[in-house]
């Protein structure tokens, strides 16, 4: 938009204003949408507004330290009365609690003198400071400010008798490894007209010492670049081995205050507070205010629970915290189960099973209802799937029913539902309500389950027919054991003559695949037969050579297709192929004659690497290769494949003498080999490995990873790095590249561990990079769908994207603009790249003709008609 004219900022503030509201009321947690709101507020001078929008935001985020200051600089401008005074104090108690700010501790400490005049003023400003000494005076950089203006003030309001309160200031400065104490313990020799004590001396020379140790670990975060969690973690692990709970638990709200959207941080940080200090209003503090940074992470809320459950919180406050999680937005829908059990395994503890019905079990058995219905409604609704197919929760139910409240009618109906929600048709479903049965229920349930097992268990039906049979055979009578044994044998008749089938289909399939292929084959062959017949007319002195020259590219192409084909291995596309001149053509024959060609021995699979999309004017391939596999260990043998006419056709055999040198060799896949991409795959039959998956990466969703999109493709693999490095710890970078190794603007950035990942999207995600806008997620790619054919690793099917939330909580629901349609099914080539989809053009499945080539008559006729 066009900035507006002098006349126009009034209207054009209200209008920002009204968009800024307008979001607000559809996303509450549009943090940067809340700070936009206060900054328009604040120029346009709407100070009720402004309170209230800051209030606002304070209930769902912790405010960073230069949020609190403007505010709390506003309030101090307004107050005037005693009244407003104490409402600034109140301002200040919360300001406190949301990070270790010393700048924020120092601002109260000197407001707080400004009420001197009042009663107890002089106590109450010494309060305040001894309260910062507690949270900041160990601050390494920081703290001495706080030391100073306390002193600063005792001097202020000297009489005789504080002489010994600022010598016990200096005293207790000069005991902690502060930066820059030896200025402090000048200031104390000139000050005081007594020596130094030799016990503060020696204190002194103490912290000193520790102040050298500590100092690696301050500078190397004086020039670290922001977030610095790399630096904080070492300092962390350093004074975790010192193991003053003070000072860890000063570098950890330091590292914090940087790091306030890394989950596995606060996790840490808990963690610690709950096994070591065990303070509860510590403890119940930074639960409360990770949730508050990371509500979309489900294990600090679990771990919240627990915190509020060990330090025996009130019902009411517990159940309330609970209700903000489900409101948190989380990522999964197994986040909303593990939310759930959460929660129930607390109610569960509070109920007295001793009594046949109390207050408690009924709050517990209708929060089981709710946790059922709510997983059905909202999450099945919100994310397509249920978060808990195999039904964890109403499990937990019935074995609560049937152990704990001997109510075996109950659990009986739970097991019934769970069995017609898709679970019937797996036996360790059945055994385990067999086994509840077995525990609590009675023999005639136990048979009439294991009975319907047999009937409808189709994943290992011999299993729940051997334990029918077991249960006959110890407590059934001798018509119990006929039924049984009759039922079993029908049932397991149906399952071989099932099997059998199944097998005959796929065998019918591979079969028809052979002939498919043979077919390809002999069209190919005629094809080419029929062209040279063509070619060849009487009369015709065109010379042997051009005709070899004309057919040479396309004679290859055949060639590496055939051999695809008769191995079943995974060979990937290979590139254009340069034309081969005569003296290039006698060189190979030449060789031909030399080194007939030398077949795989698919026995040695496990020994061997195969290696594609190699140069085809590649020199002595054995010879390039030997020294760039040599590292990997002892290679027995290199053998290219070559054509007919002896030329290169781009890939080779790697035998290695032992196992463990052919899995090293996989780690050179993609290394780039005169200007391209070299692919090394795993040396293995298609055929008889049908399950084989191609591709090396992980399909599945990958927390600590992040999938880049919209890069430049002139974008490095170290500009990339230089960006992301500044969220966390890079392991790996992979820039996707396309089969001629150019680049396709995508990427793969691996970090240490989720919470820099999560971090990084926060801080990355819309960027502008070289004048692109990039997109960053966490990686979820589709799952790949692999045929049973030999060019396996195309995928048949196009790939419905996962949907994915961002980390202040879900996304809207995005809906396709596409008429329905136009929204065709095909057979689609479909190169997917973590949910990105592109679609070739569709061709017919009926149609396997290849299109008429034209000759050059042709189209001069063509260009005559017109």
């Amino acid at each position: 938009l066009a900035l507006p004219h002098e006349g126009q900022w009034e209207m054009y503030s209200l209008t920002c204003l009204y968009i800024s509201f307008l979001k607000l009321s559809i996303n509450a947690f549009d943090y940067n949408c809340h700070l936009d709101l206060i900054k328009l507020l604040r120029q346009e001078g709407e100070l009720v507004k402004l309170r209230r929008a800051r209030q606002k935001m304070s209930e769902l985020f912790p405010l960073t330290e230069e949020i609190w200051l403007d505010w709390l600089k506003d309030e101090i401008r307004m107050a005037s009365e005693s009244t407003d005074r104490e409402k600034v104090y109140e301002l200040f108690e919360r300001a406190v609690k949301d990070y270790i700010c010393p700048e924020i501790w120092l601002e109260y400490a000197q407001y707080s003198i400004g009420g001197i005049g009042q009663e107890g003023g002089i106590e109450k400003v010494r309060s305040i400071f001894e309260r910062a000494l507690t949270a900041v005076g160990l601050h390494v950089t920081k703290g001495t400010a706080i030391w100073e203006a306390y002193r600063e003030f005792e001097n202020a309001i000297l009489e005789t008798a504080q002489l010994e309160k600022i010598h016990m200031l200096f005293r207790r400065q000069l005991g902690i490894p502060l930066l820059d104490m030896e200025t402090a313990y000048a200031e104390y020799e000139e000050w005081s007209e007594d020596p130094i004590p030799e016990a503060v001396i020696k204190n002194y020379k103490k912290a000193l010492q520790q102040m050298e140790k500590s100092k690696p670990y301050e500078e190397a975060l004086l020039v670290a670049e922001t977030p610095k969690l790399a630096e904080y973690q070492a300092y962390i692990d350093f004074e975790m081995k010192a193991g003053d709970p003070a000072r860890i638990q000063l570098i950890y709200e330091r590292a914090l205050a940087e790091n306030c959207l890394v989950p596995d941080l606060w996790a840490r940080y808990n963690q610690y507070l709950d096994r070591q200090l065990k303070v509860k209003e510590l403890v119940l503090s930074a639960h409360d205010r990770a949730v508050r940074n990371c509500p979309w992470t489900v294990g600090l809320w679990n771990r919240y629970l627990l915190a509020m459950e060990r330090h025996r919180v009130d019902h009411q406050i517990v159940s309330e915290n609970f209700e903000k999680a489900l409101n948190a937005g989380f990522i999964q829908a197994t986040d909303y189960v593990e939310i759930w059990q959460a929660y129930l395994d607390y109610l569960r503890r509070r109920v007295d099973f001793t009594q046949d019905s109390s207050k408690e079990l009924e709050e517990l058995r209708s929060a089981f209802a709710r946790a059922v219905e709510y997983l059905k409604q909202e999450v099945e609704e919100r994310f397509s799937e249920s978060g808990d197919p195999s039904c964890t929760i109403m499990q937990n139910w019935a074995r609560t029913e049937a152990r704990l409240c001997n109510n075996m009618q109950k659990a009986r109906e739970l097991w019934d539902s769970i069995m017609t929600k898709g679970n019937a048709k797996y036996a360790n479903m059945w055994l385990e309500y067999y086994n509840l049965e077995r525990a609590h229920g009675d023999t005639q349930h136990c048979r009439k389950a294991l009975h319907r097992a047999v009937q409808c268990t189709s994943d290992y039906p011999e299993h729940v027919c051997e334990v029918l049979l077991s249960l006959e055979r110890i407590e059934g009578t001798l018509e119990d054991w006929d039924a049984a044994v009759q039922k079993t044998e029908n049932r397991l008749a149906r399952v071989n003559e099932q099997r059998a089938k199944a097998a005959e289909k796929e065998a019918a399939l591979v079969k028809q695949e052979e002939e498919k292929a043979e077919q390809r084959k002999q069209a190919r062959a005629e094809k080419k037969a029929s062209k040279k017949a063509k070619k060849m007319k009487p009369g015709d002195k065109r010379k042997v050579e051009d005709d070899d020259d004309e057919e040479w590219g396309q004679e290859e192409e055949e060639e590496v297709e055939d051999m695809e084909i008769e191995t079943g291995l995974f060979g990937r596309s290979t590139p254009a192929r340069p034309a081969a001149s005569s003296k290039q053509k006698e060189k190979a024959a030449a060789s031909r004659k030399e080194a007939p060609r030398i077949l795989h021995d698919s026995a040695k699979d496990n020994l061997t690497v195969f290696v594609s999309n190699l140069s085809y004017s590649m020199a002595d391939p054995e010879v390039k290769l030997k020294e760039l596999f040599e590292s990997c260990g002892e290679v027995v043998e290199i053998r290219p494949i070559f054509s007919n006419r002896g030329t290169f056709r781009g890939y080779c055999y790697v035998e290695f003498m032992d196992e463990k040198s052919a899995l090293q060799a996989l780690g050179l896949d993609r290394r780039i080999v005169e200007g391209r991409p070299m692919f090394v795959s795993p040396c293995v039959d298609k055929n008889k490995n049908p399950d084989f998956k191609v591709f090396r990466y992980s399909t599945a969703l990958e927390k600590h990873k992040l999938f880049i999109s919209g890069l430049p493709f002139s974008c490095t693999k170290e500009e990339l790095e230089e960006m992301c490095k500044a969220h966390g710890n890079v392991k790996d970078i992979r820039l996707v590249t396309n089969r001629a190794g150019k680049p396709k603007g995508l990427a793969y950035v691996e970090y240490e561990n989720e919470a820099q990942a999560s971090q990084a999207v926060l801080k990355m995600d819309g960027l502008t990079m070289k004048e692109n806008v990039i997109k960053v997620a966490i990686s979820n790619p589709p799952l790949r769908k692999f045929s049973d054919r030999p060019e396996a690793g195309r995928a048949s099917q196009p790939m419905i994207p996962r949907q994915s939330y961002g980390a202040r909580g879900k996304g809207r629901t995005q809906l396709s603009m596409v008429p329905r349609a136009l929204q065709r099914q095909s057979n689609l080539v479909t190169k997917a790249e973590n949910g990105m989809v592109q679609n070739s053009p569709a061709t017919s499945s009926a149609s396997t003709e290849e299109p008429k080539k034209m000759s050059n008559a042709d189209f001069a006729r063509m260009l005559l008609e017109k």
